[in-house]
């Protein structure tokens, strides 16, 4: 998930992410008239074959961009609920697998922006991560502007990874090592949110099994085949916290993203790291 104000550059960040992994890719631009038919598909009724003809929608492929997901209403947010916790798509009592590798990438605008709708808790719990833009350095927007401003198209890409190598890397995050220190000071950090006065709820188990594989996914990118406490608390954060909600909402979402990020960061400092 990737979170923050309109025209910073989210949506050219997962197409620039997506271009470099050489895999299908679908965008799906949400909007508040977008049905959950246009994301999975829809069975239609062949006069031919005097049958229905499931149609695959655009969720069909290896990396799908949901491109302003939150403009959508929670009806069509919904169903995205099933394929990003399984991989697949049932359709009148029909299962259908969406292949490997299958990767969400989401775009969307604080909640409080005008036309937005809040995901449900259960849908953010199925984001490993929830990553902010920010404004770019003078020195980069300097770049942006002295550019071409060359469109989607005309970027190029070298050298991309293909899908092998992405389901291989999958495959070989899940067998990087963690002793029990680190299993013990990840379910510490769970442990503190679930006991934080200050959040409606903890951290799910599906929560703690996300950062344990960031954790073992950063320790990989590092060149190492076990994990580090820095990996965990590093990455702690951007795993957590948009799994996390205040008791006592503020009125404004980024306010309220950065007080959680504070109450995270105060955990962390708090649950002692294994030496």
């Amino acid at each position: 998930m990737i979170e923050d104000l309109p025209g910073v550059g989210k949506t050219t960040l997962a197409y620039c992410l997506a271009e470099a992994m050489d895999s299908d890719f679908k965008r799906i631009q949400f909007t508040s008239d977008l049905l959950p038919t246009d994301v999975t598909g829809v069975s239609i009724y062949d006069e031919r074959e005097r049958s229905f003809v499931f149609r695959k929608g655009p969720i069909f492929s290896n990396i799908v961009l949901a491109d302003e997901i939150n403009r959508a209403t929670p009806k069509t947010q919904s169903s995205l609920l099933e394929v990003m916790d399984h991989g697949r798509v049932t359709i009148d009592g029909e299962t259908y697998s969406v292949g490997e590798p299958f990767i969400v990438l989401a775009t969307q605008n604080p909640v409080d922006y005008e036309g937005t709708f809040p995901l449900p808790e259960s849908q953010m719990d199925r984001f490993l991560m929830r990553l902010q833009m920010g404004y770019p350095s003078m020195d980069s927007e300097m770049d942006i502007l002295a550019g071409e401003n060359a469109g989607y198209d005309d970027l190029e890409f070298s050298n991309p990874v293909s899908r092998d190598e992405i389901v291989n890397i999958r495959e070989t995050v899940s067998k990087v090592y963690l002793e029990k220190s680190i299993l013990e000071y990840i379910l510490g950090i769970i442990s503190a949110t679930r006991t934080e006065s200050e959040f409606k709820a903890g951290i799910s188990v599906r929560g703690s099994l996300a950062l344990k594989n960031a954790a073992q996914a950063r320790a990989l990118y590092y060149g190492r085949d076990f994990v580090l406490p820095e990996d965990v608390n590093q990455i702690s954060s951007s795993v957590l916290s948009h799994r996390l909600n205040l008791r006592r909402p503020s009125s404004d979402a980024i306010e309220e993203r950065r007080l959680v990020e504070g109450i995270v960061s105060r955990i962390l400092a708090v649950v002692p790291q294994p030496k």
